[in-house]
């Protein structure tokens, strides 16, 4: 069983003791901070405030998220290889108040999983290819990769790292 990277996230978190317009600092999280001895479900795509992204992916699990916690998911974060600043932005335009947003802002964690891919196509540059997955305890128990991964890839595809799929997933293997 394949285990998730050991990466450090770059992230901003809110701070009553800073005050002013930007009551934010910066904190390192580390893979173990999110992983280690939880149930995760990860979901990751190309970039925010994106068509497919904002529209479907990232409000599908926001809208599933009670149900995913009901299966005994700890918790449920969005990465894309986007800095803090613009996952924060993005997850307050969509009033996301329960999945967590995680910047990837260098690829280091999409590097490691083997799933950073060119969109120099689009001008995107570096970006996460699109998929999602159940990480339990550091260790990916199932991975919902997009299909046609490549580099420049004219397509997106969004057909099994949905919500929906992963629920039932979820759902069938609670039922063994």
């Amino acid at each position: 069983m394949k285990t998730i990277p050991d990466v450090i996230f770059k992230t901003r978190v809110r701070d009553a003791s800073i005050g002013g317009e930007n009551p934010f600092r910066w904190q390192d999280v580390s893979s173990d901070d999110i992983f280690k001895n939880k149930k995760i479900v990860l979901f990751a795509l190309p970039g925010a405030f994106t068509p497919t992204c904002s529209s479907t992916h990232l409000p599908g699990f926001e809208a599933k998220y009670h149900e995913l916690v009901n299966l005994g998911i700890d918790e449920v974060y969005c990465l894309s290889v986007n800095d803090a600043f613009t996952m924060f932005q993005w997850g307050k335009h969509l009033g996301v108040s329960h999945v967590k947003m995680l910047p990837d802002g260098n690829g280091d964690f999409t590097r490691l999983m083997g799933m950073l891919v060119k969109k120099d196509n689009l001008g995107f540059g570096n970006r996460s290819w699109r998929y999602a997955m159940v990480v339990d305890d550091k260790h990916i128990v199932k991975l919902f990769e997009e299909p046609g991964k490549a580099d420049n890839c004219p397509e997106d595809p969004f057909v099994i790292s949905d919500a929906d799929t992963v629920l039932a997933y979820l759902r069938d293997t609670q039922a063994l």
